[in-house]
């Protein structure tokens, strides 16, 4: 197995621009393949990942026409929401912001369709997605396990009159995502408003909130009863805004801004801030509450080391307790932090962890164990105490073919001991450069 031996650093500072938000991506680019059709959007700062490319060949091989014009930059041609190709074979890789939203909106198009991924995507659930495609008249075989891919899609049996259909909140928001997204195509071929109830606690709400302000910048306004129902008109449909960016992955930004907490900085990443429509940009609050001296403005963030108001002598950070159901993924980067923290942190309401690239929790107890803190995994939360200050392991750490496992402990190489970390090349699905422009930080 590769790996990559990261030394003792003892600073961290520099300027970086955020490559484009994998989230913001993919959703905006299947928002151009829906537009009016003949209408081209041209998307700015495209993520070039594993999994924006997934999603570029699955709209290629549906036969919508997409043209790489610049390095990050595509032209889409709109199908006004009907792919030419109605047979087709799509390999999904791991990647759930492709396969979630192009399963609602490919059993709607009145085709066949099989889906498939890597075997862990056979292990992500996408059960309750179906389940409530299958309100409507969706038609689904499971090919292995039932509630997982792999799966092939038929042609729909729609329902006449006004649609309603109802999906669990609990599990992914993703599931949530890909039925608003999928909801003005139901609304154009019935003619009728369609609303969607979701059922228990909504998780990962803030990306939610992304999927709404896209869609509403691609000509869709949805109707929302706080965060128990939402309602896409009859005569909605997507129109092409022209020209469309992608914002900075605020997810990524969380790794440098607490490098910059924990190596003195400063340090400034440039493509998120004030402005910025993603949830995991309140990672920034999150490692202000812990001590980190923090800076915004509308489109970038920057950190300054430590400066807790209540001590200034104090030069760690602090250990706290955070409710993470708005950060779901920058959280990550808060257990890691925690490492160097004073006293214990909890991090709760993480049950989403379980079900992503690779089961979360338990991959982050069991890692962070082996550098020395003392780890407490629940169902859906996770208490961390460091390590002493002799009490630090080198450790190889495993990444589960995961890249936010690599990139969150790498923050380990500002302790005394580095870190090793195997597999580093998983950063390739949202960052391939993550360790190059990361020892350009590194002193």
């Amino acid at each position: 197995m590769e790996h990559i031996k990261l030394s003792p650093a003892t600073s961290a500072r520099g300027d970086i621009k955020l490559p484009g938000s994998k989230s913001i991506s993919n959703r905006v680019l299947l928002l151009a393949a829906l537009s009016a059709k003949g209408e081209t959007t041209h998307v700015r700062d495209v993520l070039d990942s594993d999994d924006t490319r997934v999603m570029l060949d699955a709209l290629n091989t549906l036969g919508v026409h997409v043209t790489q014009v610049a390095e990050h930059d595509y032209d889409v041609i709109g199908t006004g929401g009907d792919f030419p190709n109605k047979d087709a074979d799509l390999f999904m890789g791991n990647a759930g912001t492709a396969i979630r939203p192009l399963t609602a909106v490919l059993a709607l198009q009145n085709g066949t369709y099989h889906l498939h991924g890597v075997p862990r995507m056979h292990e992500r659930p996408i059960g309750d997605l179906i389940e409530a495609l299958q309100q409507i008249g969706v038609q689904v075989e499971y090919k292995d396990t039932v509630g997982y891919p792999p799966f092939v899609l038929s042609p729909a049996q729609l329902p006449t009159g006004d649609l309603s259909l109802s999906i669990k909140g609990n599990v992914s928001s993703q599931f949530l995502t890909a039925v608003l997204m999928a909801a003005p195509l139901l609304a154009k071929q019935t003619q009728h408003s369609v609303t969607v109830h979701v059922i228990g606690e909504l998780i990962s709400k803030p990306y939610i909130e992304i999927t709404l302000n896209l869609m509403a910048r691609f000509g869709v306004n949805v109707v929302r009863d706080g965060w128990s129902s939402f309602t896409v008109a009859a005569d909605a449909g997507y129109t092409s805004p022209k020209e469309i960016y992608v914002e900075g992955d605020a997810s990524s930004a969380s790794y440098f801004l607490a490098l910059g907490a924990l190596g003195g900085g400063p340090l400034r990443v440039t493509g998120v801030g004030l402005s910025s429509i993603q949830g995991d940009v309140k990672f920034a609050n999150a490692l202000q509450m812990m001590g980190a001296n923090v800076m915004m403005g509308e489109h970038w963030i920057e950190v300054r080391g430590i400066h807790h108001e209540d001590d200034p002598e104090e030069t760690q950070l602090k250990g706290i307790t955070l409710d993470c159901n708005h950060i779901p993924d920058a959280a990550m980067t808060l257990a890691t932090a925690a490492l160097f923290a004073k006293g214990t942190t909890t991090l709760t309401n993480i049950a989403s962890w379980r079900v992503k690239e690779t089961d979360r929790l338990s991959a982050m107890a069991t890692e962070l164990r082996k550098v020395g803190a003392t780890v407490e995994e629940g169902s859906d939360y996770i208490v961390i105490t460091p390590p002493a200050a002799d009490g630090w392991t080198h450790a190889e750490i495993d990444t589960y073919d995961d890249h936010r496992m690599a990139m969150c402990f790498s923050l380990v190489a500002l302790s005394k001991v580095g870190v090793t970390i195997n597999d580093p090349k998983c950063v390739g699905k949202t960052f391939p450069t993550y360790f190059e422009v990361l020892a350009g930080l590194l002193n």
